[in-house]
Formats: structure tokens, sequence, C-alpha cells
């Protein structure tokens, strides 16, 4: 898949700003053409990843023009995967997972997303699907710069291990993210157009 856009770095803080900016107005208008994308996305996934039942997979809700990943939590609900969704624990803290089935009522979490109630179970996940708003063929991602994802994959790998998968639109690759020390690598990329694994 050809790079969505292009962006010369200045200095690594800079250039990250600069290439969110660019990088959320590209992903807004991939989601505005990409009718069908997520249930593209859903399908490629579950067909290279072959989840069984009973596999603990963590997957973001989403909200604003993120990648719709409810066609992909309904698959893996269907087919017995025990579905964990983030919620943020503390602002300097890896992320939580609480499970998520059907008859979850969610309630408002920290930047309007909403996260199944407190009283739900904690899961640990065994696969993290993340949000991006760009990636490269490294397998790097660039978030929002809350390090949320970087701390949280870091803290599972650190364990049992983890496998970490960024799912988006293939409009928002670049040719290379400004990478730092905390930034975590992803395992695969998963777009309409397939699947792009990093040493998997």
């Amino acid at each position: 898949m050809p790079a969505g856009f292009t962006l010369a770095p200045p200095a690594m803080g800079g250039a990250k700003r600069t290439l969110r900016h660019a990088a959320a107005e590209v992903r807004a208008r991939a989601a505005d053409a990409a009718v069908t994308a997520a249930g593209q996305i859903a399908d490629h996934f579950i067909a290279w990843r072959r989840p069984l039942s009973g596999d603990v997979v963590a997957v973001y809700w989403p909200i604003r023009s993120e990648l719709d990943t409810r066609p992909l939590i309904r698959q893996l609900h269907a087919i017995g995967c025990r579905v964990g969704l983030p919620a943020v624990a503390g602002r300097a803290a890896p992320l939580t997972f609480r499970l998520w089935t059907p008859d979850t009522v969610m309630e408002p979490g920290a930047m309007g997303i909403d996260v199944p109630p407190t009283m739900a179970e904690e899961v640990v996940p065994r696969t993290v699907v993340a949000p991006l708003l760009a990636f490269d063929r490294r397998g790097y991602r660039l978030g929002y710069g809350g390090g949320y994802y970087d701390r949280t994959l870091a803290n599972l790998r650190d364990g049992d291990g983890v496998l970490a998968v960024g799912v988006g639109y293939a409009a928002q690759e670049v040719a290379a993210i400004p990478v730092e020390d905390h930034d975590a690598r992803l395992d695969a990329i998963v777009t309409e157009a397939g699947v792009l694994e990093f040493g998997v």
C-alpha cells in the first residue's frame, strides 16, 4: 500500500505535533470515504489472527474519526473470545482492561471514551488492538501523545507477553514515524488493504 502522506520532520517533539495534526486530517478524510473498511479490517484480522474461543483480546472503543472497531468486537465475541475494553487507571499508569459483552451498559470514561463499568471484571489480554493516527512499515504508530499504549505494551511484554496490533486505514501510512526510546513497536498493522507483519 502506498504511503498516504509524507512529512519532513524538524525536531522530535515538533515533528510529532505537526504529524499528529496532519494525520488527524488524513484519517478524518479516510473515515468519510471508507464506509466498508471497518468490516474488511475485521475480516482480515480474524482470518489472519485466527483467535480461539476463550482468548482475551483487548480492543479500543472508537471515538471521533478512529476506525470503527465494533464489527471486530462483535466478531470476536461471536467466536467466543473474551473482549476487554481499555480504561485509564491514572495519568502515568498503564491501561487496565474491563470485560465487555453485548449486555454491558457502558459509562463515560476518561477523555470522553465510553468504558464498561468499574464493577466489570478486569482481564489481562494476550492480544491488544491499538488505535493510531499514522503508521509506518517498520511497525511504529503515532498515537495522541499520552503514552498510554506504550506504557501498557511495555508492561504486558514484561509479563507473559502480548501481540500488539494496530488497526487503521491504508491512507494513514507515512514514510517514517518519528521514534523515541519509549515508543513501542507493533507486531502487525491491519488495514482494509490487508495485514502488515513485523516479525510475528
